[in-house]
């Protein structure tokens, strides 16, 4: 127990030759370019949100708002947090850092599963945006996109930062097209943005109760859940005691104004209230504008899903290299997923993130984002409470942007996120917990055990 509540104080030692490094190249504007694409706003308001508009009809742009607020205190914690430590290693090295060797253990396996998770889900839309000039599986079209995202991740950080600007500039361009285009269509006022209205099964307009923005309150905080690649990167970014802070909440700002003016603009520009729970955005805005034009934006949203592919294999094999740097595994495994390339790049841990994650696109879709919401409202969770003790010890004097609001913000955050993890579907709540023990039973047996050799969280010097 005493492993859960002691904070890691030996997280800033140097190994024996010191761990390795991964090499610092990018600034705020590159960081900020990465993150936005990990956040994919395009591709999360084609792929993620039609299904929000499936189950929570007029009462989206309400749920996505009051995640985005959520999010601003989510965005405090990791902002001081990733200040405070800054490792490759993200949300594990921060929690285990101030709040325990076995806590950081298990927000890394939540934060492995959403990393592991969010990618397919992405990917497997395009086939629905490649329609208009092929038809494919989304199955198959998801797993080759997810190599093709594995293959660009083992390039260099800074041409990736190139890359993934380029094809950002066309999934923004995208967003705006379907904002001008609902909202000079618009059929409804900007009342029906609080309306709480859907069509029921029976076709007839049906209410949307609190619990249900509540329990959509999950998915929508995975909306906005990529502004946290920039605690990835702190490693790579160049003085991230200031700009791993910058990045994070300019990257919220811009994302959450990016997914809601055009989700707001579908729901007033809907033809009625079965096309909008219907979700097919490039239906409407075909027949808001036409077929070229819908076109266009389908392969724009297209590029937008290979883009963030390619961004978040490469935040998620920064994980895994961190992991591994810090010995969770067996021997053998920990120098494999260690190796770097000619380019910089973690090269066997890219691999291993990519590969796995175009076998998970043959997976339900369904069970796929029920695991991801739970997994992102723990990691949050478990975040919090970090940002909770951040400021005791020899944590209260380390140089860091500290958050405002400190210590309500973390202690509502908590709150908030309790109740929401209640309010999930006890099917979701059981396959995230049988992997969560599984995984407390690898601490238990393994890792516990071993206090000086195994699961070193080490916090590489600027």
């Amino acid at each position: 127990m005493t492993d859960t509540l002691t904070p890691v104080e030996a997280a800033v030692a140097q190994a024996s030759g010191g761990p390795k490094k991964l090499k610092r190249s990018i600034g705020v504007v590159g960081g900020t370019l990465l993150t936005l694409s990990c956040v994919t706003p395009a591709s999360t308001l084609f792929v993620v949100v039609p299904d929000l508009f499936g189950s929570l009809g007029t009462a989206t742009a309400l749920t996505i708002a009051v995640g985005s607020l959520l999010c601003i205190a989510v965005a405090f914690c990791y902002s001081e947090l990733g200040t405070l430590v800054p490792s490759a290693g993200g949300e594990y090295a921060m929690v285990s850092t101030l709040a325990g060797r076995l806590a950081g253990w298990l927000v890394f396996v939540l934060s492995l599963l959403v990393v592991m998770i969010v990618p397919p889900v992405i990917a497997m839309g395009t086939a629905d945006y490649l329609a208009p000039l092929v038809h494919l599986d989304p199955s198959w079209t998801g797993a080759s996109v997810m190599l093709l995202a594995t293959l660009a991740g083992l390039l260099d950080l800074r041409a990736n930062a190139w890359i993934t600007g380029v094809f950002l500039v066309l999934e923004v361009i995208a967003a705006a097209v379907v904002a001008v285009l609902g909202f000079t269509h618009a059929e409804r006022g900007a009342g029906s943005l609080v309306s709480m209205q859907m069509t029921g099964p029976d076709g007839a307009p049906d209410t949307v109760t609190a619990l249900l923005v509540v329990s959509g309150l999950a998915i929508a905080l995975f909306v906005t859940q990529g502004f946290s690649t920039a605690v990835y990167l702190s490693e790579e970014l160049e003085n991230p005691r200031r700009s791993v802070a910058r990045t994070v909440l300019a990257t919220l700002a811009i994302s959450a104004v990016i997914i809601l003016v055009p989700v707001a603009a579908i729901t007033v520009g809907a033809p009625d209230l079965a096309a909008l729970t219907g979700g097919d955005i490039s239906t409407m805005v075909t027949a808001w504008s036409n077929s070229a034009v819908g076109t266009f934006v389908s392969l724009c949203v297209a590029l937008a899903i290979i883009n963030a592919g390619i961004v978040m294999v490469i935040q998620n094999s920064r994980v895994l290299f961190a992991s591994a740097r810090d010995k969770a595994w067996p021997a053998p495994v920990n120098s494999l997923f260690s190796r770097l390339g000619r380019f910089g790049s973690p090269w066997v841990s890219t691999l291993a993130v990519g590969v796995p994650g175009a076998a998970l696109c043959f997976v339900n879709l369904d069970t796929l984002y029920g695991v991801t919401g739970v997994s992102v409202t723990g990691m949050y969770l478990l975040v919090a409470v970090a940002a909770l003790l951040s400021r005791r010890g020899t944590h209260r004097h380390t140089p860091a942007w500290r958050m405002p609001l400190w210590p309500v913000a973390p202690l509502l955050l908590i709150v908030v996120l309790v109740y929401i993890l209640i309010q999930q579907e006890p099917a979701y709540l059981l396959w995230t917990g049988g992997i969560t023990a599984a995984a407390t039973l690898y601490w238990a047996l393994y890792l516990r055990p071993h206090p000086e050799t195994r699961w070193l969280v080490s916090v590489p010097e600027e």
